[in-house]
């Protein structure tokens, strides 16, 4: 049965969400629209503009919201997720962030250009500039692309200034191609966790950002946007002043990765922005003193960051250890007692993205309450 079959009757009833079948995948709806909301009167505080990242939500509902607030399009990992916003209504201004280069994903790129407004997808190589180019001529409609800059991680994009000034003029010399700008995004900075640290690191590619920005600029490609930055280093960003744009993702859920992180200088415990992302599990076996065992394992959470933190319904201080793919473990601290069978124990998302990327639907609560399912439009979309 679907997440429709199973819960859209449940929507409106008070308490709800303690109906809900397990393990579910939740947005405290307030919470996201309170990060939402701080995320872009910060920006516009500081002139600058939005274009969040969609591969941290992949849902057309959040979009919405972040457009609404004044973003001015949405990034995109994959030309997948860029098709799927735009199939759903949010067509302009989308940013296909990793470079498109087969040729049934150029012919899809162009294809897309077509019935989009102000579509941009990133580039990195002469060679795919000219496909690029000459696919764009054959559609009939010229394609933006942005030069993209490898931070230093080896991952995509441009290693020098002068490999950036070589591929200004690679695309010059597409007339199918308009020049649209500069991205680099410095995701190994994102997860310091110490501010200070964060901002020296920063400092050091802002100025090797800076060196790009001044040769392309030499050349006659002064770059039209700069987009990057992300959740964990906005604020620095914000004040070095390289980023004509933010690509921030993460700030509307804040999973177990950036809560640890002093994002604003404050310490950890004073982030601007809230967890609104949980994952609420049921306790199926209690036979085994001392300790629990839940409906949420491998395939409810990511397993590429640090187990997810017992949120509610569990002593305080208890631990969640993984036990295969159906099942986790609930330890209390020694003298607790663990929560008993059938009741909800709730967690929180220990890596958002492919967390989110396990389920179709959220289930979108205000208290106790389900108020709306919304779906993951884009899960699955990695190509």
């Amino acid at each position: 049965m679907t997440d429709q079959d199973l819960h859209a009757g449940l929507i409106g009833i008070p308490g709800s969400r303690r109906e809900l079948n397990t393990p579910v995948l939740v947005i405290d709806k307030p919470a996201l629209e309170r990060n939402i909301l701080r995320m872009a009167q910060f920006a516009a505080s500081k002139g600058v503009k939005l274009r969040p990242h969609a591969k941290t939500h992949k849902s057309i509902d959040i979009a919405k919201l972040q457009i609404a607030a004044g973003a001015v399009g949405l990034c995109c990992a994959k030309i997948g997720e860029a098709e799927a916003l735009a199939d759903g209504g949010v067509s302009t201004g989308l940013l296909i962030t990793s470079p498109v280069v087969s040729a049934p994903a150029i012919a899809r790129l162009v294809a897309l250009n077509v019935r989009a407004t102000d579509l941009m997808a990133v580039v990195d190589n002469p060679a795919n500039v000219a496909a690029l180019g000459q696919a764009a001529a054959a559609a009939g409609k010229p394609l933006k692309v942005v030069i993209d800059l490898d931070p230093g991680i080896h991952r995509t994009g441009v290693a020098s200034p002068e490999a950036a000034v070589a591929l200004f003029q690679a695309i010059k010399a597409e007339p199918g191609l308009i020049y649209a700008g500069l991205q680099c995004y410095c995701g190994m900075q994102q997860h310091i966790e110490s501010f200070a640290d964060r901002k020296a690191n920063l400092e050091d590619r802002g100025a090797y950002i800076r060196s790009v920005i001044d040769a392309l600029t030499a050349a006659g490609g002064r770059p039209p946007i700069v987009s990057g930055s992300g959740t964990g280093s906005h604020r620095i960003d914000a004040e070095l002043g390289i980023f004509t744009e933010f690509q921030v993702g993460s700030y509307v859920f804040m999973d177990g990765q950036y809560l640890v992180c002093d994002i604003a200088g404050e310490g950890a415990d004073q982030s601007p922005y809230e967890a609104s992302l949980l994952i609420d599990a049921r306790v199926v076996s209690a036979n085994t003193p001392g300790m629990v065992t839940i409906d949420a394992g491998f395939k409810a959470l990511s397993t590429d960051a640090e187990p997810p933190k017992v949120v509610d319904g569990a002593p305080e201080d208890s631990r969640y250890f993984f036990m295969g793919d159906e099942h986790g473990a609930i330890l209390p601290p020694p003298g607790e007692t663990p929560p008993g069978l059938a009741e909800r124990v709730i967690l929180g998302a220990p890596h958002c993205d492919p967390t989110v990327n396990l389920y179709d639907t959220y289930h979108v609560v205000e208290g106790d309450t389900l108020v709306a399912l919304w779906p993951v439009s884009a899960r699955g979309r990695s190509r």
